[in-house]
């Protein structure tokens, strides 16, 4: 069985086109849909209801999060295959069946994500990064990587090099559209730890998958529409705020201890430093 989990928060018009997309192209893939409504103030979860009396809704009387969001319905849930499917997305035909068929052909392969195609120019979106290292991050701050973003040397993170046309084993995919196995979540305790409510759950995830010896693909002929920070950017100084606390809880996490003090302490300023600057800009921006 397929599980699909989706996290909401005062989207309901996308959420509507997205499980009506699920309704048109899952075909005959035995599945059940999951979503958690985190208390939206736009009638989403009454929409899903009256609208939707097959979908498995979670109504939350609080604003749960991406990551405590995606662990309820995971709680609920009792597929072999776990889709973390974002409201503002549509599946394109055939995406569900291409994702499953992938995983069921490589038994290590923990996840697989789809490509995300932009619903506003039809691209592929560069969804996928490799591991904010160290080096990755001063980088991204010195500039190398805008001057050189496609130098694996310089604009390794972002990918620059990297051709969405072709299937690759990545670190970190969006997990706007990102099947897991359930036996790799298994093997990892949980799908994402609630230290990263919002922001590098996912990441966190990937890191657990890899740490614990699972692939994860990327699948360009299974596509989903999406269009991006349909949440996020209702509160977008407080969320880049948010984003760069929990880079610095990452770094907590995984890097403290493994580098040495001085690299970590310099890395943690230049995350501190590089979110006030955003947050400034941001904030005066919505001043004007």
């Amino acid at each position: 069985m397929l599980s699909i989990l989706i996290v909401s928060w005062n989207t309901r018009d996308l959420l509507r086109a997205c499980l009506t997309s699920l309704q048109n192209h899952l075909g005959e893939v035995e599945h059940e849909i999951i979503v958690v409504d985190c208390a939206s103030a736009d009638e989403s979860a009454t929409m899903v209801a009256t609208e939707f009396s097959s979908v498995n809704l979670i109504a939350s009387s609080e604003n749960l999060g991406f990551a405590r969001g995606n662990n309820l319905a995971f709680s609920h849930s009792k597929g072999e295959w776990v889709w973390l499917l974002n409201p503002d997305t549509e599946i394109f035909e055939n995406a569900a069946q291409t994702l499953i068929a992938f995983l069921e052909a490589r038994p290590r392969t923990g996840g697989v994500a789809s490509a995300l195609v932009d619903a506003r120019d039809g691209h592929f979106q560069r969804s996928c990064r490799t591991f904010p290292t160290p080096a990755a991050l001063w980088c991204e701050a010195s500039g190398l990587a805008r001057f050189f973003p496609r130098s694996k040397r310089f604009g390794f993170y972002k990918m620059g090099w990297f051709s969405y046309c072709t299937p690759r084993q990545v670190e970190q995919p969006m997990a706007s559209s990102f099947l897991l196995r359930r036996e790799a979540i298994n093997s990892i305790g949980e799908i994402f730890d609630e230290r990263f409510p919002i922001y590098f759950n996912d990441v966190d995830l990937c890191w657990r998958l890899v740490e614990n010896n699972w692939q994860i693909w990327y699948e360009p002929s299974a596509k989903v529409l999406h269009w991006g920070g349909a949440s996020t950017k209702q509160r977008r100084a407080e969320m880049i705020a948010e984003s760069h606390a929990s880079l610095e809880a990452f770094y907590q996490k995984w890097y403290r201890g493994r580098i040495s003090p001085f690299l970590y302490i310099a890395t943690i300023a230049l995350v501190r430093f590089t979110g006030w600057v955003r947050v400034t800009r941001a904030s005066q921006k919505a001043t004007t």
